[in-house]
């Protein structure tokens, strides 16, 4: 039974995709007589389906070696585009992991949203969602993967756009599409130049080419830097780090997969091509230094945020930095790893806080706290995921992180010190949030804030559940370390960072201590809550640079292409005016008119033939 379900694994992401064609009709009001709820019915029944096929695959997986599946899409001119499927355990163990979030977030948007008018476009753009992160993981071919990673980002500027009225909506989906499609534009140039070296966009065969290939130093950095460029877009890693804090703008159902698995795309595609990153010693160590300057800052950004969403956004790009550290020193194990754990304890923090933005009337945390006696179940899902997101045993990042720190520990300690330092600040920074929020007197804002929904709260229960016993499930695939073999000293490093991130936050923002707290350094202070001072940035760089050359392209246009296409019409229009007053109605004249005519350009034709006959002639 499982082999047959191994079999047909490819129809997960067309079962997604037909939960997303069938809410359309809800969409603009074609279905008018039973509302826009079927909608949302529908998706979750097809993801329901998605989840349990590949559940039911998954054992049939385990311990075999990958399987190949090709579907002949387009083979002309000498170009062969054929959609090559890879099945294997990850693949599958990733379409759990996809589809059983989805399935989560779609029972939690049928709470958040059950007043909202957008249902059947909601929901069929989650639909859409789910198609293309399913595709994305079982895609084993580069190309089709980059197209993949294009519709992805079309429902990225759908999905958080779906409020359209609302004007800070509609910027955030503008800054986020655009600010992707940065990175998208050099990754189609790397993938392009890739195919030019190894004659192949499939993964195992690159993998095959990288391990013999000899090519010029020069040519594989740049391509490798354009192939970073993408992953680094969607991880939301600096600079193109924005778009995932103007994100936050759309619903937050939306963003329970957005910061889960969403942001892991780029993650999945950069560990599908270490092998060719390999080939650049620069390519490898840009990786790295990306990695580390974003989750050494946006570690330290998050800290002194107080919006509720953009709290939890950096914390997310400081978590998906250290994945680009873990690709950049080979360490594929660990960076897959540190995926599913982040996305797991990432979806339930979104969930947790969600619930707040709901029914609260702010979503500044410094407005908000003493929601505990109000609001435990959302308390205590918060906590778990806090606990599941940092060093703290026996939980999944302790052992994601510990496998990342122990590979390092022996070749590059500095890398270790940063995972050590980054995990410190994401306790603190997350146990500061929950202080502000759950901790403390009820105030003028949290006065009237009761638990979400039971639509919300089942579904943060249940993850919290996930979260609490992934050990167990890893433990069973024999993929945690023994504990007798375990290198004490990385472990104890972790723990006390971890011990020592939280108490600091908790004897801060848990004691008596006045808020709100404000380092010694008001310039400090700044720089952290204004993202290092990034749009300016961007405002004095990028977008002056692209306003000029606007400008000037415009002036181009208006004094120089239009100048020539008006000096044309108004010569042509005075030769007219001219020509009217010669007409005399006599036929003669007309021929001679134009025979005249004929010879000039006939002259002018074959003047240069002139010149060499009379050369001819004179000597």
């Amino acid at each position: 039974m499982a082999q047959y379900f191994l079999d047909t694994v490819w129809l997960i992401p067309i079962y997604a995709l037909i939960g997303g064609l069938l809410a359309i009709p809800w969409s603009p009001g074609i279905i008018r007589k039973t509302g826009p709820r079927p909608a949302g019915y529908v998706n979750v029944v097809m993801t329901f389906l998605s989840f349990s096929h590949a559940v039911l695959a998954f054992p049939a997986t385990w311990n075999y070696p990958p399987q190949e599946v090709f579907i002949r899409w387009l083979s002309t001119a000498g170009l062969d585009l054929t959609i090559n499927l890879e099945i294997s355990a990850v693949s599958v163990g990733a379409l759990i992991v996809i589809t059983g979030l989805n399935f989560l977030a779609q029972i939690f948007a049928i709470g958040y949203m059950e007043m909202d008018w957008g249902w059947g476009r909601f929901f069929s753009l989650l639909g859409l969602f789910e198609a293309g992160l399913c595709a994305l993981a079982l895609c084993n071919d580069l190309f089709f993967s980059y197209v993949i990673l294009e519709i992805l980002t079309l429902g990225t500027y759908l999905l958080v756009g779906l409020w359209f009225s609302q004007p800070l909506v509609v910027t955030g989906a503008r800054d986020a599409f655009l600010t992707k499609r940065v990175g998208d534009l050099f990754l189609l140039m790397g993938v392009l130049g890739l195919w030019t070296l190894s004659g192949t966009w499939n993964y195992a065969e690159l993998a095959e080419w990288a391990a013999t290939a000899n090519v010029d130093p020069t040519i594989i950095t740049l391509v490798c830097l354009g192939l970073i460029a993408g992953p680094m877009g969607k991880c939301a890693q600096f600079p193109l780090h924005l778009w995932l804090d103007e994100a936050m703008e759309g619903p937050v159902p939306s963003t329970i997969l957005r910061s889960s698995v969403v942001v892991a795309s780029g993650a999945y595609v950069l560990i599908k091509l270490q092998p060719v990153f390999s080939l650049s010693p620069v390519a490898s160590s840009t990786i790295v230094a990306i990695g580390a300057v974003t989750a050494i800052g946006a570690s330290l950004i998050a800290i002194a945020q107080i919006d509720i969403k953009r709290c939890l956004s950096y914390s997310v790009s400081a978590y998906m930095g250290l994945v680009f550290i873990a690709v950049g020193t080979q360490q594929d194990e660990a960076a897959l790893l540190l995926v599913l754990t982040h996305a797991l304890a990432s979806a339930l923090l979104v969930m947790s806080t969600g619930g707040i933005v709901w029914n609260s009337i702010t979503q500044d945390i410094t407005q908000l706290g003493g929601l505990w006696s109000r609001r435990p179940i959302s308390g205590l899902a918060f906590i778990v995921g806090t606990l599941g997101l940092i060093g703290f045993p026996p939980l999944g990042s302790f052992w994601a992180l510990f496998k990342l720190a122990d590979g390092l520990w022996t070749t590059q300690p500095i890398l270790v010190g940063i995972v050590i330092v980054v995990n410190a600040l994401t306790a603190f920074s997350l146990t500061r949030e929950f202080g502000l929020i759950f901790g403390g007197k009820p105030k003028q804002m949290s006065e009237r804030c009761p638990e979400a929904l039971w639509l919300m709260v089942l579904p943060m229960m249940i993850l919290s559940g996930f979260v609490l016993h992934l050990p167990l499930v890893l433990q069973s695939l024999s993929l945690l370390p023994d504990w007798a073999t375990l290198n004490k000293d990385v472990a104890l490093l972790l723990i006390w960072s971890s011990i020592f991130g939280c108490s600091l936050s908790s004897v801060i923002y848990l004691g008596n201590i006045p808020k709100p707290i404000r380092l010694p350094w008001q310039g400090l202070q700044d720089l952290l809550a204004y993202d290092f001072y990034t749009p300016k940035l961007y405002k004095v760089t990028i977008i002056f640079g692209v306003a000029q050359l606007s400008k000037f392209a415009d002036m181009l246009d208006r004094f120089v292409v239009d100048g020539i296409v008006n000096f044309v019409g108004l010569f042509s229009l005075l030769g007219g005016e001219g020509l009217k007053y010669s007409n005399n109605g006599q036929t003669q004249f007309y021929a001679l008119t134009v025979l005249l005519g004929v010879g000039f350009l006939g002259a002018c034709v074959t003047w240069p033939f002139w010149g060499i006959q009379l050369i001819d002639l004179i000597f």
